[in-house]
């Protein structure tokens, strides 16, 4: 396991000595092809002198000396070039077999909270290097990175700085219907991550409902418009105020970390009066007698997947074998946290430095509500919306369209 520095293990060095590996074998590709451009012209040459010496067998003797001397260097340069030719072709042999072997390393994000807790598991006990191996891939490396919010995954999935990612299942809904049919853009899902309650916190004590903000409140979320939170909040509204009028709370979010919101909100010094967050984080602020709650998303949208795993697809279709290893390590993580909450709730302590007590995070896995499972389920809800809100222009057919093929006989929504 690597986390990311900007040392040798570190993510930029993973992307440049990436890019190294494959300059040089375009390098000997392009050294191979044009020396076998000029061995050929050479070769043809070869041959047409030869073809002249039959011609000047009628010349005097010491036309045939000089070009029989002329004929025995060609030949011996033939002989040269076959050799050439041979380990030519075995370089390209090397370089071919070489850019066909799957990754050495693999680049995976989680978020901050609860709902990323099996790859906070897969991170601590290093169950993607282990399933590598028995995969038969030797010593894999897996580089860390904590990003939060849709937009900011996003867009390091799109700029190839990510291999695997989790994040809200609206963002990822957004993304896979935006890079559709752009080969190097594709995105297809892994699996579902976890599932638990929203909870949209506020400290002003004249908001009771979604139809008290104003504009004088600002509400605190991981990402604007493509954040889980976000789309979330854009579901909410349009259940209350109309889908034509989904937008309408818009204006008044914020981009923030989770860590940042629960700081920002207790305070009561900042422009954020309401935070919509996820656990722990929504339980840190209710402990705080003057926060009060607004919205459960359970109450509007029921015990749906709220966070999934994505890779791009060509990922997924260039190593195989390291797909395969990540999503058993996620079902062995699902299963290690279903048997043993205890040990699952002092591995979230471990990953994500959270101050909480244990007893605090064992009580957050022990609600109904929280829940981790690769099986998707209500991600068709976001679907729906966001083709009705116009967010998407590419519709799913079903949500087993958007996931790799090990999904379609699972029994999801």
């Amino acid at each position: 396991m690597v986390d990311v520095s900007s040392g040798k293990n570190g993510i930029g060095w993973h992307n440049s000595e990436s890019h190294n590996q494959f300059a040089t074998s375009n390098m000997f590709a392009d050294l191979f092809f044009e020396n076998t451009i000029d061995l050929v012209a050479e070769k043809f040459v070869f041959v047409t002198i030869e073809g002249t010496l039959i011609t000047v067998r009628a010349c005097g003797t010491r036309s045939r000396q000089h070009f029989g001397s002329v004929k025995d260097d060609f030949r011996m340069k033939r002989r040269v070039f076959n050799s050439a030719m041979t380990a030519s072709a075995l370089a390209l042999s090397s370089v071919a077999g070489c850019a066909r072997a799957e990754a050495s390393a693999i680049r995976i994000s989680h978020g901050y909270g609860i709902l990323y807790l099996p790859l906070m598991v897969i991170r601590d006990q290093q169950l993607v290097e282990m399933h590598a191996q028995k995969l038969g891939l030797g010593d894999v490396k897996t580089i860390w990175l904590t990003l939060d919010g849709g937009n900011v995954i996003n867009d390091a999935m799109l700029a190839g700085s990510l291999d695997v990612a989790g994040t809200g299942a609206p963002g990822f809904v957004i993304l896979w219907a935006k890079a559709r049919g752009i080969p190097r853009s594709e995105v297809i899902g892994l699996g579902a991550l976890s599932t638990a309650s929203l909870w949209l916190n506020t400290n002003n004590p004249n908001v009771k409902s979604l139809k008290d903000f104003t504009a004088k409140d600002k509400i605190a979320v991981p990402g604007i418009k493509t954040s889980l939170s976000a789309v979330v909040l854009e579901m909410a509204a349009a259940k209350t105020f109309g889908i034509e009028n989904y937008a309408k709370l818009d204006p008044l979010t914020v981009g923030m970390s989770h860590p940042d919101a629960v700081a920002a909100l207790l305070s009561d010094k900042t422009e954020i009066t309401a935070d919509f967050t996820s656990p722990p984080f929504s339980y840190q602020e209710a402990k705080d007698p003057k926060i009060t709650r607004v919205l459960n998303s359970s109450d509007l949208l029921g015990n749906i997947t709220l966070d999934v795993v994505f890779a791009p697809r060509h990922f997924t279709e260039s190593n195989p074998k390291l797909t395969a290893a990540f999503m058993a390590a996620q079902e062995e993580a699902n299963a290690y946290i279903a048997a043993n909450r205890k040990g699952a709730a002092e591995t979230f302590l471990r990953v994500s430095k959270d101050k909480m007590s244990l007893p605090d995070v064992e009580r957050i896995l022990a609600d109904n509500d929280t829940q981790f499972s690769t099986t998707p389920d209500g991600l068709m809800d976001y679907v729906t919306f966001l083709d009705k809100a116009g967010i998407i222009k590419t519709r799913p057919a079903k949500w087993s369209d958007m996931f790799v093929p090990a999904f379609q006989t699972r029994k999801g929504s």
